[in-house]
């Protein structure tokens, strides 16, 4: 401790000798006042007390942690701390005056001092950022940076600015803010001046030739931030914002990134019952299926939040279930709290594998989430398909009736319904394993959940545009009208643990997602929120439709037909089924036989089980369709 101390002077001498010269220079400045205004001071009593005042002085500094401050990043709040002290210190002078009559100094002069060494003391510790302050406006008036509208003059506002200043990986060049309190227009932070209200944004992008706008206010509405990405991006303008604080040695700091398409899509988020999904949840055995990959770990991570008795992750490849496991870890360590977490490594379709993983945990709730669902790869490796998506789920199902597992939750996809590819298919014929296990269930609930595209998921369209951008382009589209449902990742995973709670045995849960997102569009606007232009800055070229892809994905909910149910909540309905006989599945053709077909003979089998499978464009008309 003692050695830290005396570092921690050592480091702090120069300002340490800076202080005495302040407090020195103060008491000559007064003494030099007192001359002009010809009032009698006894210089050698101030000679005698001086030594003691900055020992004072030093002492409380010390105290109140001055020496200690980063003098690069001073504030407002290391400040006040010099301010107290200095107030502090002089307070017990003039007490120390009254109690021994000593004469050495005016105690009414102590009004002059006080400001005095408050002055002098903070401004070598802040000269350095006026410095780098006239320093970056030099620069930026030699326009180096991009011409920077910051939207809310507030606390955020003044972080977003002082990141700016501090970062030199961000090149902005700060013009004005925008903020709809009134009170406010006219003034200035951080010297730069608050122009005027926000519906006035398309006036101030042209007078002050903006390059670039950043959202500056906490928990911005949806629905303006949509409003303001269509005058951004219609000009080609970057467009970021405040998504977070972040601690850097000691200090939060503001992390400002990019406005994610995510928040742009004209749609309402849903909205869920959390308390009721945390009651679902709460002292469970809970095991995940592919718990590492997009969904399985977004899952993970909401039911750690719910309170479970386990969570087990079970995947095949180990980085991922790496991953997630030390993202719980590290979460759960820096909260403070406890999370009973465990990981395996292994198969769907490793039948020893998974009674292993029951008979070990014996849990009590199943999200079956371990499937393949890359399109067109999928369309050139089915038996691999059906091996984890068939077969993974019948073994995973069967062996959860047979431990009666109170709920499992099967992950499906909008592909399933009236699918022409062999992802779909298989994901159907997963439901259909699924609803045949409920009707020899004596205690366990079987359900399927279905959804539409996940933004962010791994192989997923936007990361690949990213990417495309970032690469220079081009962004490949494969048809000019292909349009797809889409949610978050988040908004998914809670589907599928507000059907868990709904669930009462052999439903296919599906979500009214709202109209389908033009791929086209949502192109164009991604590479304008790169504060690029489409078709000039980034080519979109149109590559023509893959195996076994759709121009128009089915629409999940039909408010009409007569086999849609609502449930409590309004945009999860539930798709009345038939009964599913176990001989109708053909799993024993596919047990025997898998290994030894090709790929199109299994695709042939599966046509022969899913009817509703359009292989190739041949499937049946939608009136024969038997398992629907």
């Amino acid at each position: 401790m003692k050695n830290l101390t005396f570092k921690k002077i050592k480091g702090a001498l120069p300002f340490v000798l800076i202080d005495i010269l302040a407090i020195c220079l103060t008491y000559l400045v007064t003494v030099f006042a007192f001359y002009i205004w010809e009032f009698d001071v006894n210089i050698n009593e101030i000679l005698i007390a001086l030594p003691f005042i900055v020992l004072a002085h030093f002492i409380a500094y010390l105290l109140a942690g001055v020496y200690g401050m980063l003098t690069e990043y001073f504030g407002f709040e290391d400040f006040i701390r010099i301010a107290f002290a200095t107030i502090a210190v002089n307070v017990l002078i003039v007490v120390f005056l009254l109690v021994t009559k000593m004469t050495f100094m005016y105690k009414t002069a102590y009004f002059f001092i006080v400001f005095l060494e408050i002055g002098f003391v903070v401004f070598p510790r802040i000269l350095k950022r006026v410095i780098n302050y006239f320093k970056i406006n030099w620069d930026w008036n030699k326009a180096l940076g991009r011409r920077t509208l910051i939207i809310g003059a507030g606390s955020a506002g003044e972080q977003v600015v002082k990141e700016i200043y501090r970062n030199k990986d961000l090149n902005n060049m700060p013009m004005c803010f925008l903020d709809d309190d009134e009170e406010k227009h006219g003034k200035r932070l951080m010297g730069i001046k608050i122009a005027g209200r926000l519906s006035e944004l398309d006036y101030y992008l042209d007078l002050y030739r903006i390059e670039e706008v950043i959202i500056a206010v906490k928990d911005f509405p949806r629905k303006r931030l949509q409003e303001i990405s269509e005058t951004v991006t219609r000009r080609n303008i970057r467009f970021k914002r405040l998504s977070g604080i972040v601690e850097d040695l000691g200090e939060w700091r503001p992390i400002i990134s990019d406005i994610r398409i995510e928040d742009l899509l004209n749609r309402e988020e849903i909205v869920l019952d959390n308390e009721n999904i945390e009651k679902y949840i709460e002292n469970e055995i809970v095991l995940v299926t592919g718990g590492g990959g997009s969904i399985g770990s977004e899952l993970c991570r909401q039911i750690a939040d719910c309170h479970p008795k386990q969570l087990i992750i079970f995947d095949i490849y180990e980085n991922n279930a790496y991953a997630i496991q030390q993202e719980l870890l590290r979460k759960f360590k820096k909260e403070n709290k406890s999370l009973d977490l465990h990981v395996w490594i292994g198969s769907v379709y490793n039948k020893e594998r998974v009674h292993r993983l029951f008979e070990t945990f014996k849990p009590t709730v199943v999200f079956h989430a371990a499937a393949y669902k890359h399109v067109p790869l999928m369309e050139d490796s089915a038996v691999e398909a059906v091996r984890t998506n068939v077969i993974g789920t019948y073994n995973v199902s069967s062996i959860a009736n047979e431990f009666n597992v109170k709920k499992f939750v099967m992950v499906s996809s909008d592909k399933a319904v009236r699918s022409t590819n062999v992802m779909g298919a298989t994901k159907r014929y997963a439901e259909l394993i699924v609803q045949e296990q409920q009707n020899h269930s004596t205690s366990t609930k079987f359900s399927a959940v279905r959804f539409g595209n996940v933004l962010g998921s791994n192989g997923s369209v936007i990361p690949l545009f990213k990417t495309q951008i970032a690469d220079g382009g081009p962004i490949t589209v494969t048809h000019p009208e292909i349009r797809r449902y889409f949610m978050t990742i988040p908004e998914a995973v809670g589907l599928i643990l507000q059907c868990g709670v709904f669930a009462n045995g052999g439903e296919v849960f599906i979500l009214d997602m709202g109209e389908p997102v033009k791929i086209t569009d949502l192109a164009e606007k991604m590479i304008r929120l790169a504060g690029l232009k489409p078709n000039e800055d980034i080519k979109i070229e149109f590559i023509g439709l893959r195996p076994g892809e759709k121009l128009y994905e089915e629409l999940l909910v039909d408010g009409e037909h007569e086999n849609q149910c609502q449930t409590p909540h309004e945009k999860i309905f539930i798709e009345k089924q038939r009964d599913v006989r176990i001989d109708e599945l053909n799993l024993d053709k596919i047990f025997q036989e898998l290994e030894k077909l090709t790929n199109e003979e299994v695709k042939v089998c599966l046509a022969a089980t899913i009817p509703t499978y359009n292989r190739n464009g041949n499937g049946v008309k939608q009136d024969q369709y038997i398992d629907d």
